[in-house]
């Protein structure tokens, strides 16, 4: 049975994500460096369904992922979509922000998904089909204070989202991103409740997006009702950017 890779799985959207999709049916990986209470519920939850399990590994070691990949292959079968959905979201001022935390956030936010990618896209190539969903962010776009260096790894990410589309549509592979909004996650646990309230009321439904919307966003997208769909960034965020 293929499986569908989700990195950053083991919390947040990329639970929530991993936990819908071994739903739903389908058998899911989910990567991260350790396992979380939280997963290791879900993981019992959707034994009946699909099937949700768990491979250690620190993305961040870029030298590391062909191997990786290998082990994927062998240990769960071909791999017929990726979540590169794993990420840190450092926040700070740009003048002040350690030179080694831009370095970090680059490589985990940036290389590494288009590393991983690479190598998994080789299989789908083969294969002929597959689908890859990048998980981005409305500040790829809008910008916010605070999140320069942050904001521009997402919108590194939707760059090579459209061009990477174009690179492998004729193969059968769709490439799409998902652009969440503010979202109740750790991510965000820095915006207090009235940040959060004025976020809220800007949004055109008057209310945050949750990550299970956006775990329905990237479901869809590896269906086979978006096999049209490449390129493409779905936005997800209440209306925030409408």
């Amino acid at each position: 049975m293929p499986s569908i890779v989700v990195t950053g799985g083991s919390r947040g959207i990329g639970l929530a994500i991993a936990r819908r999709l071994a739903s739903a049916g389908h058998q899911v990986v989910a990567i991260a460096r350790r396992p979380t209470d939280e997963l290791k519920t879900a993981m019992t939850e959707t034994r009946a369904a699909g099937s949700l399990r768990f491979k250690p590994a620190d993305l961040s070691d870029i030298g590391a992922i062909p191997a990786l990949v290998r082990e994927l292959k062998t240990d769960f079968g071909p791999i017929a979509g990726l979540v590169n959905n794993a990420g840190i979201g450092t926040s700070g001022v740009l003048a002040t922000m350690p030179d080694v935390r831009i370095a970090e956030l680059m490589t985990l936010n940036v290389v590494s998904p288009v590393v991983l990618t690479k190598y998994v896209v080789r299989a789908m190539m083969a294969a002929g089909a597959g689908r890859v969903v990048n998980i981005s962010s409305i500040v790829g776009a809008t910008g916010f204070k605070g999140l320069a260096p942050y904001s521009a790894t997402k919108a590194a990410m939707t760059g090579f989202t459209r061009s990477l589309a174009r690179e492998v549509g004729s193969l059968g592979i769709t490439v799409n991103a998902v652009a969440p909004g503010f979202i109740d996650t750790e991510m965000t646990s820095e915006l207090g409740g009235d940040d959060r309230s004025k976020i809220a009321g800007r949004s055109a439904l008057r209310r945050l997006a949750e990550a299970e919307d956006v775990a329905g966003a990237v479901e869809y997208l590896l269906s086979d009702a978006a096999r049209n769909i490449t390129g493409t960034v779905l936005t997800v965020d209440a209306g925030g950017t409408a």
